[in-house]
């Protein structure tokens, strides 16, 4: 009896040691699963995929615990609960992710051996006076490829290696918001043109064979790039201000080379840079024509890992290709998109796609201030509970054409604006390819949290940029409910 008693005091005692934050998360995981006990039209196995997910989105942002750890860890946890098969675990390094994410590191690693990373970066330093000037120009410079590359999941892949390269020019806070920056810039450009994203064209499909109406390339272009260059700016001024290191915007170039490493910018080319300046336009191409030949951006990506590893003739060696995967944002990345699955499976999405368009069809009757700013909230928010750009496309874009016909909208104003609201995806890393490629890794990485602020000053930012876009610009060049 005793010893029973002198148990139950050292676990009281152990509770009141604990820290206010893991009181806190302890606290609101309690209250989450009463919660989701309690909800309606959720069996087992989506209440527990549900809850699950929603304990990793929480520990990842509020605690110090290794991301990768969290996710393995949740993975087994939704298995042991019954809730996924164990070949949930199995499957999910054989996600396109992960072999995009793995190819990205391994050209990454070539590029920045080759010295073409050096090039790019002294060229970029070489013309800025300022730290602010960096930044400026790495963000259009990370804008403008939306034009000419068509997957966001590319054009980190590309930005990876000038990130690492600055490295050494900026201190560990400063990379810190640079990671972050790289990603979210890269993200928010994406509604500049129609190739910018493959949900884009996946929603053009859709409206194509349920309407005779589509969007062409040309129209798009109208419509998005005013909205991209001004939602771009807004994102950069916000980056800024949140989260670069006060009264050092304005310091002197910060690169710690000479004018000798300056002057190797404009020197000619060496073996290994003429390698990557081939390789770089073919993966390009092999990106654009993927509805031509087939393989999607993870084989093609793949590909040109495999050939800057070629003995003799590639770039780096195969050692040195396989050192530069993070194996621990690999484990991350697979375990966090499998949780992601698990809702789909599960058929919570489903559940929520439900009660999102259900509240849709409740304003019937309102003002079409209040239907647009609806059709936002709903495409704007999908990142936080569906993973994937692409699956929240299809889960969306058919839902939201049947709501436009039945309350007699435009279809192609309806897909436009929720093609560009399912762009925003920054609020959590597993919200986006490019965001998880700059996630945890050593010399490049941001904190999940930072992403948080971000999204707590822009999410607002972009519905309401958005909102005045709709009634302003977009009107008057034909775009209209």
């Amino acid at each position: 009896m005793i010893s029973t008693i002198e148990r139950k005091l050292t676990n009281t005692l152990a509770w009141i040691q604990a820290s206010p934050k893991s009181r806190i998360s302890c606290g609101i995981h309690l209250i989450m699963l009463i919660v989701i006990l309690f909800m309606n039209g959720l069996d087992y196995e989506g209440k527990a995929a549900l809850f699950v997910f929603l304990s990793a989105m929480i520990l990842w942002i509020t605690t110090k615990i290794p991301a990768g750890f969290i996710a393995l860890s949740h993975t087994m946890f939704v298995i042991i609960l019954n809730a996924a098969e164990p070949e949930l675990l199995y499957h999910s390094l054989a996600e396109e992710v992960v072999w995009l994410m793995a190819g990205s590191f391994i050209i990454g690693a070539a590029a920045k051996n080759s010295g073409m990373t050096a090039r790019w970066t002294n060229l970029i330093l070489k013309h800025s006076s300022n730290k602010g000037g960096v930044l400026y120009r790495l963000s259009c410079l990370f804008a403008v490829t939306a034009f000419f590359i068509p997957s966001t999941s590319g054009r980190a892949a590309l930005s990876l290696p000038i990130l690492q390269q600055l490295g050494g020019s900026f201190s560990n806070k400063e990379q810190k918001v640079l990671a972050v920056l790289a990603p979210v810039v890269i993200l928010m450009s994406t509604s500049a043109t129609l190739i910018g994203a493959g949900s884009h064209l996946i929603g053009i499909g859709l409206l194509e064979s349920t309407t005779d109406q589509s969007i062409s390339y040309t129209q798009w272009f109208v419509w998005g790039v005013p909205f991209t260059l001004v939602i771009t700016a807004c994102t950069v001024c916000i980056i800024e201000w949140v989260l670069w290191p006060k009264d050092i915007i304005q310091e002197e170039n910060p690169s710690q080379q000479t004018q000798e490493d300056y002057d190797k910018a404009v020197q000619p080319f060496n073996d290994k840079e003429k390698k990557m300046l081939i390789l770089i336009p073919l993966l390009i191409i092999g990106w654009v024509t993927e509805s031509i030949h087939g393989f999607d951006i993870a084989f093609v990506t793949m590909a040109g890992a495999l050939f800057v590893m070629m003995p003799k003739y590639g770039v780096i060696g195969w050692k040195e290709g396989m050192k530069s995967v993070s194996l621990s944002l690999i484990m991350f990345v697979a375990c966090a998109t499998a949780l992601g699955q698990v809702l789909m499976d599960t058929g919570v999405i489903g559940w929520i796609e439900h009660r999102m368009m259900h509240t849709l069809h409740l304003i019937a009757d309102a003002p079409e201030w209040l239907i647009v700013l609806m059709i936002l909230l709903v495409t704007v928010t999908s990142h936080l509970y569906i993973t994937s750009h692409t699956t929240r496309a299809i889960v969306f874009i058919p839902g939201l054409l049947m709501f436009s016909e039945s309350m007699g909208l435009n279809p192609a104003a309806t897909v436009f604006l929720s093609l560009v609201g399912l762009n925003y995806c920054v609020t959590f890393p597993v919200s986006s390819k490019a965001l998880l490629l700059f996630y945890e890794e050593n010399e490049a990485s941001y904190d999940a949290r930072q992403l948080l602020r971000i999204s707590l000053f822009l999410m607002p930012i972009y519905i309401l940029i958005m909102m005045l876009f709709y009634f302003t610009y977009w009107q008057w060049t034909g775009l209209s409910l």
